[in-house]
């Protein structure tokens, strides 16, 4: 089993959600989170003053699921999350050593 972490624009999440619920991903967590990667935030003018926004608004999506569907999983959101601007987000693959259902006790793969 693995966990994808994926960082991407808030904009994107419906089209992610949507293309690994098609890849077969039954389940899937949403967290809404700041951060900024190489971009150090950006600028913005308000009522003519200019402010430095540090923090970025983006969506975290953490997904567990067997290791033969990560690749597939990766392409899917690279694809659906692209959008060609800084900012676009990253993916990470973590393993994992173990998954329990808490409601049935099932374990590994059977608890997804």
């Amino acid at each position: 089993m693995k966990k994808v972490e994926a960082i991407i624009k808030p904009f994107k999440l419906d089209d992610v959600k949507e293309g690994l619920t098609n890849l077969g991903v039954h389940g899937l967590t949403v967290s809404e989170v700041k951060g900024f990667g190489r971009q150090r935030g950006h600028k913005e003018v308000y009522r003519g003053a200019e402010y430095q926004i540090d923090f970025v608004p983006k969506i975290k999506i953490e997904v567990v699921m067997p290791t033969s569907l990560v690749p597939d999983a990766i392409r899917v959101i690279q694809e659906r999350a692209q959008t060609g601007e800084i900012g676009d987000g990253k993916i990470f693959v973590l393993p994992l050593e173990e998954a329990v259902r808490i409601r049935t006790g099932e374990t590994g793969d059977d608890a997804l």
